[in-house]
């Protein structure tokens, strides 16, 4: 049976698609199964799961690992907290700042990470002066870190909802501009929110350069130093880095699915006699 020009362009692009998913997937498969090859491998033949079992059992790595997650935490609340407020009062009250906060927020993605360590040093001394020598100060220069990113995605989220009218009706039923932002804005973007927080977690957990320069260590720092000593369990713990960001990813796909998929629930009409 011939096929028709139509359906023979749609198996053509069948097959392209196919060979480019296939050529993709080896592309990214490939590096990490020789990652997880070699961090089982055992000198003489066999396996082992004791560079695994390092990520646990090495008080250094583990160390690192939960000082990385802890900063992912708060680099995600810090840029809530500092972004959300900041852009539904430039859309509210400053539509003409809008340029000038993108600018600033886009500004870090333009500067080099080693110019930008070089610039805050001096500006750390003082925030270890007053917080100590904790890790965790990290927060404050990784906010700016994952600022450009964080911003887009919130952006996307605002630009999709009309944040005027939904403000304008809340405050004229009484609401606060707590409520506002907590129980009107942010349930609507949601979405855009943990878009922002998945793509922060992922630069925290990957973040070297601010880390090492200002002499903190976290899991990349810890896994470089761990790489001199003892190899398979720091490729060990970069695997299961890549792997954690990708199940974020996906988990960011499969809720924005699901968020889309579900109707828009509408508060039901007061009848007559009762009230609103």
């Amino acid at each position: 049976m011939s096929r028709t020009p139509r359906q023979q362009r749609a198996r053509r692009l069948r097959t392209f698609r196919i060979t480019v998913f296939v050529a993709l997937g080896l592309f990214f498969l490939v590096p990490l199964i020789s990652m997880a090859e070699y961090s089982t491998r055992v000198n003489g033949g066999g396996r082992s799961g004791a560079a695994w079992a390092a990520l646990v059992t090495d008080p250094d790595l583990r160390s690192g690992i939960l000082t990385s997650l802890e900063l992912a935490v708060l680099t995600v609340v810090g840029m809530i907290v500092l972004l959300v407020p900041t852009m539904v009062w430039v859309r509210l009250r400053v539509p003409k700042a809008a340029r000038t906060i993108e600018f600033l927020c886009l500004l870090p993605l333009t500067i080099p990470a080693l110019v930008i360590v070089v610039g805050i040093a001096p500006v750390y001394a003082w925030v270890t002066y007053f917080l100590g020598n904790s890790a965790l100060t990290l927060t404050f220069a990784y906010v700016v870190l994952v600022l450009p990113y964080s911003f887009r995605a919130l952006d996307a989220g605002l630009s999709g909802i009309d944040v005027q009218t939904l403000s304008d009706a809340a405050r004229s039923l009484g609401a606060g501009w707590f409520t506002v932002i907590a129980r009107v804005i942010v349930p609507n973007i949601a979405s855009a929110l943990l878009s922002a927080a998945f793509i922060s977690v992922a630069l925290v957990l990957g973040e070297y350069t601010f880390a090492s320069l200002l002499d903190f260590q976290n899991m990349q720092v810890v896994i470089d130093y761990l790489g001199k000593s003892n190899s398979q369990a720091s490729v060990a713990a970069s695997l299961a880095a890549l792997i954690f960001g990708f199940l974020l990813l996906l988990l960011l796909t499969l809720v924005g699915r699901r968020r889309r998929g579900e109707p828009a629930v509408l508060a039901p009409t007061p009848q007559p006699g009762q009230e609103g």
